[in-house]
């Protein structure tokens, strides 16, 4: 009865072998598949982005500029007094 049931334990491993070949056989289609699908629906998506005119968008960068360069002075000007402050501290 040992035998019957070593024989039956080595037979269900063998299977196993050769579900995983099958399975790893089938991968790359399955990713292509998938991969072939995700692009579908970020079309799909994007179609329905109502994206920006031309006028907006040059606007929008003009205010995006015109803050960083505000923001960039004002930086440089706290930078300017506290670095003069920090100095006369450890005269």
């Amino acid at each position: 009865m040992a035998v019957a049931e070593a024989r039956k334990m080595d037979k269900s491993e063998s299977d196993g072998k050769a579900n995983w070949l099958a399975e790893a056989g089938g991968w790359a289609p399955r990713k292509f598949g998938q991969l072939k699908s995700f692009l579908t629906e970020v079309r799909t998506e994007l179609k329905k982005v109502s994206w920006p005119g031309r006028d907006e968008v040059y606007a929008t960068t003009l205010i995006v500029i015109a803050t960083t360069v505000f923001f960039g002075f004002y930086l440089w000007l706290l930078d300017l007094l506290f670095s003069q402050a920090a100095a006369k501290l450890l005269r």
